[in-house]
């Protein structure tokens, strides 16, 4: 009877059905499902979310640069 043996697998189910309950695991398969559908939802108001806010504040211009004054070069030559 090892590990991965079909009686091993019988009697780990049964077990956890008397401890547990038919009624109690589809109650928590439940609640997991809802857990999954609502963050799933909360994933998709944050995308929204971020996507109106970005067609309503446009990213702000910067000021255009100012040219750089032109270095001074001595040309007489000393």
């Amino acid at each position: 009877m090892g590990f991965g043996s079909l009686w091993h697998w019988i009697i780990v189910l049964v077990i956890v059905l008397v401890l547990f309950g038919r009624g109690r695991i589809s109650e928590m398969m439940g609640d997991f499902g809802k857990g999954i559908s609502s963050f799933k939802k909360g994933l998709n108001e944050t995308e929204d979310t971020v996507a109106k806010a970005a067609q309503l504040d446009p990213p702000a211009e910067t000021p255009a640069a100012k040219p750089a004054p032109a270095e001074k070069t001595d040309t007489t030559g000393a």
